[in-house]
C-alpha cells in the first residue's frame, strides 16, 4: 500500500496555511501540486546544465539538447509508445488537440465528413473542431450521455458510421469522473475507418496508459496534471498519421531547407516543434513521469480507490447535497450540487476553512446545461491527499448545510 505520508513530506506546496489554517488541496483536476523531483530536477537544470537545445555546437548546447531528447524518451515510455518519434512535445492538451484539428483535419477533412465527441468532453475538446468544421464543411455530432453520467453506447454505436472520420473523446470526464470504456470505442471507430483521438489529462496522474494496447491513433495530456510544471505536454500520433500530416506553425527547427522561393520541411515530431521548445518544462515533465512510474500506478490506483470510495461514503451524509456524475466507472473527481447554495458559495465557506475545491462550469459548459444547472462544486483527489483532509472537506460542507438551510 502506498505510504501517503512519505509522498506529502516530498509536496512542500502542501506545507502551508489557507485562512490561518493547514491547507487541503483538492483541486488536483485542474492542476497538481510538484513533488521535490520535478522541483529539483528543474531548479539543478537552470542553475548548473542549461543550454539552448539543437542548434549549438558548444558542450553546454550539446548537453542540454541530450537532456532535452531523453525527456522525449522518457515521455515515449511513460506512454508505452514504440518510438520517441511518436512523441511531439506541446503546450499542453489544448494546444495538442488544436494540433490534430489544424494539422490533421485541415489536410484530411472535408464537406460530408463527421466528427464525432462526447457530451462531457472539456472545451478544449470542442471548440478546435468547431472552428475546423467551419474551415473544411465537416459536421461535428455528439454522443449523448446517460443520467448517471456515463456515455450513451447505443447512441454512440448509432452515431458511428462510414461518414464519421474522426472521433475524440475524454478518457476520464473532469466535470463528472466518469471512465470511458475507451478501448472499446477505439475498436469500433477503427471498424468503420475512423481515427481515434484520446484526451488523457484526467487518465495520465491515476491510470498507466499504453498507446499500443489501445491502438489510439492520437493521444494527448498535459504536464501539470502529472505533477509536473505547466506550459508543457505531449502529443501522441501513431508513425503514418503524424507523416500525413502538414505543419501548422512555421519557424526555426521545424524545417529541412529554406529558400524564398520553397521550403521543405522537417520529419516528424520536429515538424510540429517551430521555434525554441520549452526546455526546462520538458525536463521537469519527464521527471514528473519518472516519479509516477517508481511509484507505480497499481500502487496508486489501490489508494486512489480506496480514498474515493471513503469520500463518497462521506460525502453522500451531508444534508441537501446531491452528486452530479454517479457512473458506475468513475474515478477521482466528485461533482455535487447544494440546494440553494451556489457552487462559489460552497467554495469559497471550504476556503474560509483552508479547504481548496473547484467551482463553476469546469470548461465543461454543455455538461452543466445537460444537467440543468449552471455550475458545480467539485473535489478531485491527488495523490497526496488521505482521509484527514476529506473529514475536513466534509465537516466543512456540513457547515455550508447548517448556514444555508
Amino acid at each position: 500500500m502506498l505510504d501517503t505520508e512519505a509522498i506529502r513530506k516530498q509536496f512542500p506546496g502542501l506545507d502551508d496555511e489557507s485562512h490561518g489554517k493547514p491547507l487541503v488541496y483538492l483541486d488536483t483536476a485542474a492542476s497538481a501540486q510538484k513533488p521535490l523531483a520535478v522541483i529539483e530536477r528543474m531548479d539543478s537544470f537552470l542553475r548548473h546544465d542549461y543550454g539552448t537545445v539543437h542548434r549549438g555546437l558548444y558542450q553546454r548546447s550539446i548537453a542540454s539538447t541530450q537532456s532535452y531528447e531523453d525527456a522525449r524518451a522518457t515521455v515515449a515510455k511513460f506512454l508505452n509508445a514504440p518510438s520517441v518519434d511518436n512523441i511531439v512535445f506541446t503546450m499542453g492538451c489544448t494546444d495538442a488537440i488544436n494540433l490534430v484539428a489544424w494539422s490533421w483535419g485541415r489536410a484530411h477533412l472535408k464537406s460530408g465528413d463527421k466528427i464525432l465527441i462526447s457530451a462531457m468532453e472539456h472545451h478544449a475538446n470542442i471548440v478546435p473542431w468547431q472552428l475546423i468544421g467551419e474551415l473544411t464543411g465537416a459536421e461535428l455530432i455528439v454522443c449523448p450521455i446517460h443520467d448517471d453520467g456515463s456515455l450513451n453506447m447505443e447512441a454512440f454505436d448509432k452515431l458511428l458510421d462510414s461518414s464519421v472520420k474522426l472521433v475524440s473523446m475524454v478518457h476520464i470526464s473532469n466535470a463528472l469522473g466518469t471512465i470511458n470504456p475507451i478501448k472499446s470505442c477505439i475498436e469500433k471507430a477503427h471498424a468503420v475507418g475512423a481515427k481515434f483521438l484520446v484526451d488523457a489529462a484526467q487518465s495520465t496522474p491515476h491510470i498507466a496508459i499504453d498507446v499500443q494496447d489501445l491502438d489510439c491513433d492520437f493521444l494527448v495530456f498535459s504536464s501539470h496534471k502529472i505533477y509536473g510544471p505547466t506550459g508543457i505536454g505531449a502529443l501522441y500520433g501513431k508513425k503514418d498519421v503524424l507523416e500525413s500530416m502538414p505543419p501548422w506553425r512555421g519557424g526555426g527547427e521545424m524545417i529541412e531547407k529554406v529558400t524564398f522561393e520553397k521550403t521543405t520541411y522537417a520529419a516528424p515530431p520536429g515538424r510540429f516543434e517551430a521555434g525554441t521548445p520549452p526546455i526546462v518544462e520538458a525536463i521537469g515533465m519527464a521527471a514528473a513521469c519518472d516519479w509516477l512510474m517508481d511509484i507505480g500506478f497499481e500502487q496508486i490506483h489501490e489508494k486512489d480507490q480506496e480514498l474515493f470510495n471513503y469520500a463518497e461514503e462521506h460525502i453522500q451524509q451531508v444534508p441537501h447535497l446531491t452528486r452530479i456524475g454517479t457512473a458506475p466507472q468513475r474515478s477521482t473527481a466528485i461533482s455535487f450540487v447544494m440546494d440553494d447554495a451556489h457552487a462559489s458559495d460552497i467554495s469559497n465557506i471550504l476556503d474560509m476553512e483552508g479547504i481548496a475545491i473547484r467551482a463553476g462550469h469546469h470548461c465543461a459548459q454543455p455538461v452543466m446545461d445537460r444537467f440543468g444547472i449552471p455550475a458545480t462544486a467539485r473535489i478531485s483527489l491527488g495523490i497526496y491527499n488521505n482521509k484527514d483532509d476529506i473529514d475536513r472537506a466534509v465537516a466543512a460542507l456540513h457547515k455550508v448545510a447548517d448556514l444555508f438551510y
